[in-house]
C-alpha cells in the first residue's frame, strides 16, 4: 500500500502546504487564446496543477513561495554577468525545491527572448517554462488564473450540491442503504460498500476494484473502526509486558507470541485454567521434534471454560532455534472455537526493536494472523474518523459512521476529484442516521406526536408525548448568511431541543420552559413567554415579534415582555373588544397592522423598522401615512401612540 493518510478527529494546527484554493491544470491556462502563452520547456503532461499566480523579481524567491505557484518574472534580477547556466540552474532548482508549479517569463522590456540557459535549466529540473508575450500583462495572467479557479470552485459546488440532493432523495426510498450506496458509486464513478461491526460487507454498489484493492479497503476499515473495550472472556487473565520508555501515555501494549529468538528462560504465558473445563476436552502436548534442544519444555494450556467438548488444544513443535530451557505454550482456544478445532500457536514473529512498543514492532499489514490467534485488546484505542490510501491504481477511503456501532463506509474510485471527500462525507452522515438507533424512546415519541398532529389531534393532546410543563418558542435568524438545515439542527442542539423547524430562513425551536435560552454567537433570537400547549400559536407570534425587534436593534436576544401593566387591570373581554374596534380600519391589510406595530415598538424609527420588516424605508413611510389616514389620528401624539400600542398588544 502506498500513501496512506489518516484524518484525526482533533484538528492539527499545521500550515497548509498550498493555498486552500481549487487547483487548475496548466493546460487550461495555455488554452486561453487571449493570453497567448507558449510552453517552451518542461514536461507537457496533464498532471501540472496551478494553485496560485505570483510575481517576483527576487534572485531567490524560495522564502516567498508556498508551493503550487505559477511564478511570473520579467528577468529584472538577471544581469548580463549573471546570465549563465550556473545562475539559472541555481534559480530553477530553488523554485522547484519550493514546490513551484511552473515559471512564466515575460518578454520586454528587459529581455527580448527567453534566455537559452533558463530553457536548459527548466528542462533539466522538469519544471514547465512558459513564454509570456509582450502584449500579455502579468496581472492579466493572474486574473485568468483566478477566473479558472472560480469556475472550478463553482463546478465543484454544483457537483456537491447535486450529489447531496440525490443522496438525500435516495435515503428516503424504500431500501435506503442500497440506494445511497448506488447513488454514491454513481457520483464518484467507483465502488461503495458498507461494512458491519465484524468487518463483513453488508451491502455494496458500483464497479468493484481489483481484489488487492478490495482487501486493502477491508483492512483500511480497521483503522477507523472503534476497538472494543475488552474482548477477553470472563475469568481470563490477560498479561502484558510493562510499557517501554517510549510508549505514549494511553497506548495499548500487546503481548506477541514467543519469537524464534526468545532469550533463554523466557516464558510465553496464557490464561490460568478454571475448574469449569467441560468434560471430554483434551489438552495434549505435541511430541518434541528431533531438533528440540535439551531441557526445552513444550506445554499446552488447560482449555478455556467455554471450550466445546471434544476440542483438542495442541502446541506445535518448538523451532530448532529455540534455546534450551525455553517454555513454549499455545494459547487457549477462543470461546467461539467449534468442536474439533485445533488451536495452534502462530508462526514465531521477529523480535521487537529496542526502545519501541512491542505492538508497533511489526506493521499490521505485514503480519496477517488467524482470527483465533489475534492479540486480545484490553482497552479502547483512539481512532480517526476517516482514512485514505492508494492501492493498485484505486483511491481508497474509509469513513467511520457516527452511530458508534462499528459500521464503516468504504469507497474505492479510479481517480480522485475535488469534492469527492465532501460527497462521501454526506453519504456517511446519511448512513449513520440509517444504521443508528433511530427508534429510541425519544425518537418514537416525536414520531408519534407528528403523526397525531397530521391526523388532526390538538396540541394539548400531543404535548405530553414531547414533555410535560410549559414551553417557549424561539425564532432565530443568522446575522450573515441564510440559515440551512445543518445550521438549524446545530442551533437546536445548542438550545437543547430536537424540535426544530426551518421556514423562509427563520429557525423556530420549541423548547421546554426550564431550559432558558441564551444568546448564540452569530444569531439573532426572539423568545416568547412560557405558555401551555394551548397557547403555542400565541407564543409563536410573540417570538416572531421579538425576533424582528432583535434584528432591528442588533441585539443578540430579545424576549417578549412579561411584566404586568395597566392593561391587565381591565377585563379581558372589554379590552379585546376595544382593540378590535380601534384597529378595524386596518383589518383588511395585515401588512399595515404589522408595520404600525413594529414602528411603534421601535419608537418611530424609519430605518430600524425598515430593517426589521426587510423593506425600504420609503415603504415604511408610505404605510405609516396610510395608517394615519385610515385611523384618522395624529400618530405624532404620544397619547394616540399609547392607545394604539395597547390595542396592538391585545390584537
Amino acid at each position: 500500500m502506498e500513501g496512506m493518510h489518516i484524518v484525526p478527529d482533533v484538528p492539527v494546527p499545521l500550515a497548509p502546504a498550498v493555498p486552500p484554493t481549487p487547483p487548475i491544470p496548466l493546460s487550461a491556462l495555455l488554452a486561453r487564446e487571449d493570453l497567448a502563452l507558449r510552453r517552451i520547456a518542461g514536461p507537457a503532461g496533464p498532471d501540472t496543477a496551478i494553485h496560485w499566480a505570483h510575481t517576483s523579481e527576487m534572485a531567490d524567491p524560495y522564502p516567498y513561495l508556498l508551493g503550487g505557484e505559477l511564478l511570473l518574472t520579467a528577468g529584472v534580477h538577471v544581469t548580463p554577468a549573471d546570465a549563465t547556466g550556473a545562475y539559472f540552474d541555481t534559480y530553477v532548482s530553488r523554485v522547484a525545491a519550493a514546490g513551484g508549479a511552473a515559471i512564466g517569463f515575460g518578454l520586454a522590456p528587459v529581455h527580448d527572448t527567453v534566455p537559452p540557459a533558463l530553457v536548459a535549466a527548466c528542462e533539466a529540473h522538469g519544471l514547465p517554462l512558459l513564454e509570456v508575450p509582450p502584449q500579455t500583462t502579468f496581472s492579466g495572467v493572474a486574473r485568468a488564473v483566478w477566473q479558472l479557479m472560480a469556475q472550478a470552485r463553482l463546478a465543484e459546488l454544483r457537483r456537491v450540491t447535486e450529489a447531496q440532493q440525490r443522496l438525500a432523495a435516495a435515503a428516503s426510498r424504500p431500501h435506503p442503504v442500497p440506494s445511497v450506496l448506488r447513488q454514491l458509486a454513481q457520483r464518484l464513478s467507483g465502488w461503495g460498500v458498507l461494512y458491519g461491526p465484524d468487518g463483513t460487507a453488508i451491502a455494496s454498489a458500483g464497479r468493484a476494484p481489483h481484489e488487492t484493492a478490495r482487501q486493502a479497503l477491508a483492512h483500511l476499515t480497521d483503522v477507523v473502526r472503534p476497538a472494543p473495550t475488552t474482548m477477553a472472556s470472563p475469568g481470563t487473565t490477560v498479561r502484558t509486558p510493562p510499557p517501554c520508555p517510549t510508549t505514549p501515555p494511553g497506548a495499548a501494549v500487546r503481548t506477541p507470541p514467543p519469537s524464534a529468538t526468545t532469550p533463554q528462560g523466557t516464558t510465553g504465558r496464557t490464561a490460568s485454567p478454571t475448574p469449569t473445563t467441560p468434560p471430554g476436552t483434551t489438552g495434549r502436548t505435541h511430541p518434541p521434534s528431533a531438533t528440540t534442544p535439551p531441557g526445552t519444555t513444550v506445554r499446552a494450556p488447560s482449555p478455556s471454560p467455554t471450550t466445546p467438548p471434544g476440542t483438542t488444544v495442541r502446541a506445535p513443535s518448538p523451532s530448532p532455534a529455540t534455546p534450551p530451557g525455553t517454555t513454549v505454550r499455545a494459547p487457549s482456544p477462543s470461546p467461539a472455537t467449534p468442536p474439533g478445532t485445533t488451536g495452534r500457536t502462530p508462526p514465531p514473529s521477529p523480535p521487537a526493536p529496542v526502545g519501541r512498543p512491542i505492538a508497533a514492532a511489526v506493521p499490521v499489514a505485514a503480519r496477517p494472523v488467524p482470527v483465533a490467534a489475534r492479540p486480545v485488546p484490553v482497552a479502547a484505542r483512539p481512532v480517526p474518523s476517516s482514512a485514505t490510501d492508494t492501492v493498485a491504481g484505486s483511491h481508497l477511503a474509509a469513513y467511520a459512521l457516527g452511530a458508534g456501532q462499528g459500521f464503516v463506509l468504504g469507497v474505492a474510485s479510479p481517480h480522485r476529484e475535488p469534492g469527492d471527500h465532501t460527497i462521501a462525507s454526506v453519504a456517511a452522515v446519511l448512513l449513520s442516521l440509517l444504521t443508528g438507533e433511530h427508534r429510541s424512546g425519544t425518537g418514537a415519541a416525536r414520531s408519534s406526536a407528528l403523526v397525531r398532529v397530521l391526523l388532526g389531534a390538538p396540541p394539548e393532546e400531543v404535548a405530553p408525548l414531547l414533555g410535560t410543563g410549559r414551553w417557549v418558542v424561539v425564532h432565530a435568524r443568522p446575522d450573515t448568511q441564510a440559515a440551512d438545515a445543518v445550521a438549524a439542527s446545530a442551533l437546536g442542539a445548542a438550545l437543547g431541543s430536537a424540535l426544530v423547524d426551518l421556514t423562509d430562513g427563520v429557525v423556530r425551536v420549541l423548547l421546554p420552559a426550564e431550559r432558558e435560552p441564551g444568546p448564540q454567537p452569530g444569531w439573532a433570537l426572539g423568545v416568547s413567554t412560557a405558555v401551555g400547549p394551548g397557547d403555542w400559536t400565541t407564543a409563536d407570534a410573540q417570538a416572531a415579534r421579538a425576533l424582528a425587534r432583535a434584528r432591528a436593534t442588533r441585539t443578540a436576544l430579545v424576549g417578549h415582555g412579561t411584566r404586568p401593566g395597566l392593561a391587565d387591570l381591565l377585563p379581558r373581554d372589554e379590552a379585546d373588544a376595544h382593540a378590535q374596534a380601534l384597529l378595524a380600519p386596518l383589518g383588511a391589510t395585515p401588512a399595515l397592522t404589522e408595520t404600525l406595530r413594529t414602528w411603534l415598538s421601535l419608537h418611530g424609527s424609519w430605518d430600524r423598522t425598515a430593517v426589521a420588516l426587510s423593506v425600504h424605508r420609503n415603504t415604511v413611510r408610505q404605510r405609516i401615512a396610510r395608517c394615519a389616514a385610515l385611523l384618522g389620528t395624529d400618530l405624532d401624539d404620544p397619547d394616540v401612540r399609547m392607545e394604539l400600542w395597547f390595542a396592538l398588544r391585545r390584537a
